[in-house]
């Protein structure tokens, strides 16, 4: 985690610590070029702007010799900045403030799209109640009964799944699952969080899995536990 902010690099420390990852901080590039070369690690989180030499010299500089995935951190995020971050050889970018949520889930995709995956995954399915969900194949199930859902839709759940508990606004859903090309309504979560619910069979009324928390966006429950006292507690 390469950022001259303290807060921040501890923060998203904090959260990626939570989830299992070993975290080394370096608030500088110089201290960045030489943690990579002495830890090789399997993602770096940086900040495009650096003191000294900047995020983009410190990505140019990993690429020059290693494919480490790297996800680009901003407080710009006009088109330009995107460019120039992935010319550099970023994988991804997060522009600033963030939530800490969405990061993790990016983190997450990026190490998926690079060959490593958590240990749920490299083990197969994940056991949510009678719902189950193979991150590999792409696939979901309701006991013996195997759902079709759009690659949208699975995104969504998986999203969702990973973090039970977890209450997701509807922007965080979106950068999460769709990330930082993803234009558009963000009243079009709900259109696809309903086409879930029926094809998971999960009655918005009485939710078993995805409850909606009023005002907020979502969270994901396992099967019989933090039902809702009535439907009033859904939008």
């Amino acid at each position: 985690m390469v950022d001259d902010d303290e807060n921040l690099r501890r923060l998203v420390a904090a959260y990626l610590e939570s989830e299992g990852y070993e975290v080394g901080e370096a608030a500088d590039g110089h201290s960045a070029l030489a943690s990579v070369e002495e830890h090789e690690p399997q993602l770096v989180v940086l900040d495009l702007m650096l003191p000294g030499v900047t995020g983009l010299d410190v990505a140019r500089a990993i690429r020059a010799k290693q494919t480490i995935p790297i996800l680009m951190l901003t407080a710009r995020g006009s088109e330009e900045d995107l460019l120039q971050g992935f010319e550099a050889g970023a994988d991804d970018y997060l522009v600033k403030p963030f939530s800490p949520k969405v990061l993790v889930a990016r983190v997450k995709a990026v190490l998926r799209r690079s060959g490593v995956v958590s240990e749920d995954e490299a083990g197969g399915l994940v056991g949510l109640g009678d719902l189950s969900i193979d991150p590999r194949a792409r696939e979901v199930s309701m006991g013996d009964r195997q759902i079709e859902l759009t690659n949208t839709e699975f995104e969504l759940l998986r999203v969702l799944a990973e973090h039970p508990g977890w209450v997701y606004s509807r922007e965080e859903l979106l950068e999460s699952a769709w990330g930082y090309s993803y234009l558009g309504d963000s009243r079009l979560v709900d259109v696809h969080i309903a086409n879930l619910r029926k094809k998971i069979g999960d009655d918005p009324s009485d939710p078993r899995f995805i409850r909606t928390v009023r005002g907020v966006g979502y969270k994901f429950q396992r099967q019989g536990t933090e039902r809702p006292p009535s439907s009033k507690d859904d939008l």
